[in-house]
């Protein structure tokens, strides 16, 4: 009698949604301590760089994947913005001694992105914000498609461009190319965080929950289909990032 009211439920509503009421259930009471960790590490610095684009670097002790994303983020032709990288712990190795460039490492490691990113925007101040993790590469051009269509008349509120998913040996796994669909977000995971550049709005907070690697929905995709119930999303069939299948990965787990 379940399954069938089951299957009900996830047609009419998406698996998205039941499996984040799930979450909320199940993981509400980790959010308390994180959101209280969260606005300590904001009280405890002044720093608030101010450009068009805020761009939020993640990492955790890979400094040549750090440096390499960083280094695609400078090399950018829109060049109005700032970045932050937020440090899960440390050590955070040295880097490039540009003015746009701010950095904090959090007084602990805490394993958990949505945290780690909203410190990251609120030490911030922009018009848009843009997502950058420590394995994975812009292309020169990544800043100037997003921003050419979002400061057009009538323009979304978001954007995210195609992804070339490329496996460790430096092979092309796949291009990840999918057009904005509400409905079809509730019952598949291809949204990801760093070809999205978006509007910066109250809306625009990842969830405080600790969530495993196991854990679905993931931060960047819960952010982004709760972002979308009041802002309007396109997607760009332009590649512009290159995301690593890294099975080393510190966030996400990857499956042969």
């Amino acid at each position: 009698m379940l399954r069938p009211i089951k299957r009900q439920l996830r047609s009419t509503f998406g698996l998205f949604p039941l499996y984040e009421v799930r979450n909320k259930v199940a993981l509400a009471h980790t959010a308390i301590g994180l959101s209280r960790f969260e606005n300590a590490e904001v009280r405890s610095s002044s720093v608030r760089p101010h450009a068009t684009v805020a761009v939020i670097l993640l990492t955790c002790r890979r400094p040549e994947g750090l440096l390499a994303a960083l280094d695609s983020v400078l090399k950018q032709t829109f060049q109005d913005f700032v970045v932050m990288v937020v440090d899960d712990g440390g050590p955070l190795t040295e880097l490039p001694p540009d003015p746009r460039v701010h950095a904090i490492t959090l007084s602990r490691n805490i394993h958990c992105l949505g945290v780690s990113r909203n410190i990251g925007m609120r030490l911030t101040e922009s018009e848009f914000v843009a997502f950058l993790d420590d394995d994975n590469t812009w292309h020169p051009d990544h800043l100037e498609v997003a921003l050419g269509r979002l400061q057009q008349p009538g323009a979304p509120d978001a954007v995210y461009t195609a992804m070339r998913r490329i496996t460790p040996d430096g092979q092309l796994h796949d291009i990840l190319s999918v057009p904005f669909d509400r409905k079809h977000a509730s019952n598949a995971s291809f949204l990801d965080s760093n070809p999205f550049v978006a509007r910066r709005s109250p809306d625009l907070m990842f969830s405080r929950l600790r969530r495993t690697r196991t854990t679905a929905p993931k931060e960047d995709w819960e952010m982004i289909y709760r972002y979308s119930r009041r802002h309007r999303i396109e997607h760009i069939p332009q590649p512009t990032v290159d995301y690593l299948v890294n099975p080393t990965s510190f966030w996400t787990t990857w499956n042969k």
